[in-house]
């Protein structure tokens, strides 16, 4: 009984004991290391958002686009399939557009210029992205300088105070080292994963991209009414 009581006393004096830090108190430990880390997570969360919209405005059901694109054709309604594509305004009807523009044409020379138009929206669709990739691999880096620095300051003050140094003032040094490691870390966690997140999504569209291309070449191969 006394020893469990001991160690609920113990319990209960370590809860106590505990000091909670404010996390902005916590970053400006970090110093000056903190601010291009807190650039590049902003600039990491603003791409994410920005790409993730675009990405998702580029994604529609566009089988009653193919539809009616396939009745013009086979009318010979050429001019109203070009204005069909325009008023739509997305990148598989601007891919389309390409490929009825060369109606007429080798079908080798029609693939060609939907598969430009197609790497070229594809192109717009990475935008910025490796901005992402850049944070990924340079916000830990930048941490990692912090800490170098963090602690070049600890042994900076330890050989200017020799023994008469305290705890308090290794301390600033030391949280420097720590705080930035962490920071750079979690912001470089958090930019792979956008990076991965947007890149998949962009792969999607892609394959999207391809598959309504596909289609249309299957369309040209189709008898005419």
């Amino acid at each position: 009984m006394d020893s469990t009581g001991a160690m609920e006393q113990m319990a209960t004096v370590a809860a106590e004991t505990q000091e909670k830090i404010p996390i902005m108190e916590l970053a400006l430990k970090g110093g000056w290391i903190m601010i291009p880390i807190v650039l590049l997570l902003l600039v990491c969360v603003y791409v994410f958002v920005e790409r993730l919209a675009v990405i998702q405005r580029s994604v529609h059901d566009e089988a009653g686009l193919l539809d009616s694109i396939r009745d013009y054709v086979m009318d010979g309604r050429l001019d109203s399939a070009k204005t069909l594509c325009r008023n739509t305004d997305t990148p598989t009807s601007r891919i389309i557009e390409k490929g009825v523009d060369r109606i007429g044409k080798p079908v080798e020379n029609i693939k060609a210029a939907m598969e430009d138009a197609g790497n070229l929206e594809v192109a717009r669709l990475e935008k910025r992205v490796g901005w992402l990739s850049t944070t990924a691999g340079a916000a830990p880096m930048i941490g990692f300088l912090g800490t170098v620095t963090g602690m070049v300051r600890v042994f900076f003050d330890m050989a200017s105070k020799g023994s008469n140094i305290e705890v308090g003032t290794l301390a600033n040094g030391m949280y420097q080292a720590m705080v930035t490691t962490v920071a750079g870390l979690i912001v470089g966690i958090i930019a792979y994963a956008c990076y991965n997140i947007v890149v998949s999504r962009i792969g999607r569209v892609t394959h999207e991209f391809e598959s309504r291309s596909a289609q249309f070449m299957d369309l040209l191969n189709e008898p005419v009414k």
